[in-house]
């Protein structure tokens, strides 16, 4: 596995390459679609040190394959209020992957506040907890939803992965690009 330092995500020589395992791995040279998806998973990774330990962003590692996917992330330092430097990171990301690929940097905003109340879900947060730190973020990043599911609290996505437009995917079972009684159903379901 390689390092990467959260920076790099700005250096338009690495993010390419990253975009171009990624249209190996996706079958895909649409490129706003790359942009999406690559950055549906970086954040899910990246957002789990600031999460779990309150990781200062800007301190964050990526942990990434030699197949391109980012698979885990350290931090080298604590923050004490994470919010403000996530929004920093997160602009900077943004926008160096919104200029590379096309992709909307609004959907890649949405795409952070589903991976962070993922993220915080699977530490065990309550969904304040997201909409908290969502919050300390700032506007651009809109607040978490979530949904109760057969008993169990579920992110209501505001974002599309955009998986489906890639060779023989559908859509993931919380899409928020099927009917709200098709993504209830799946999600009861579990598929």
């Amino acid at each position: 596995m390689d390092a990467a330092p959260i920076s790099l995500i700005q250096d338009a020589g690495w993010l390419s390459t990253q975009l171009a395992l990624a249209s190996r791995r996706y079958r895909t040279r649409d490129e706003p679609v790359l942009g999406v998806l690559w950055w549906y998973s970086a954040s899910l990774v990246l957002l789990g040190p600031v999460v779990e330990s309150s990781a200062d962003p800007a301190s964050v590692t990526l942990l990434v394959e030699p197949d391109g996917r980012v698979l885990s992330a350290t931090a080298s330092s604590l923050c004490t209020n994470p919010g403000p430097r996530l929004r920093e990171v997160i602009s900077a990301s943004v926008g160096s992957l919104s200029g590379l690929t096309g992709a909307s940097e609004r959907a890649l905003w949405a795409i952070t506040t589903d991976s962070l109340a993922n993220r915080v879900l699977w530490a065990s947060g309550r969904p304040a907890d997201a909409v908290a730190l969502a919050r300390a973020v700032g506007p651009e990043l809109p607040v978490p939803r979530f949904v109760e599911v057969g008993g169990r609290t579920v992110v209501r996505r505001a974002s599309c992965c955009l998986v489906y437009e890639t060779p023989g995917a559908d859509k993931c079972v919380s899409c928020p690009r099927q009917t709200p009684a098709d993504r209830m159903a799946r999600l009861a379901r579990g598929v």
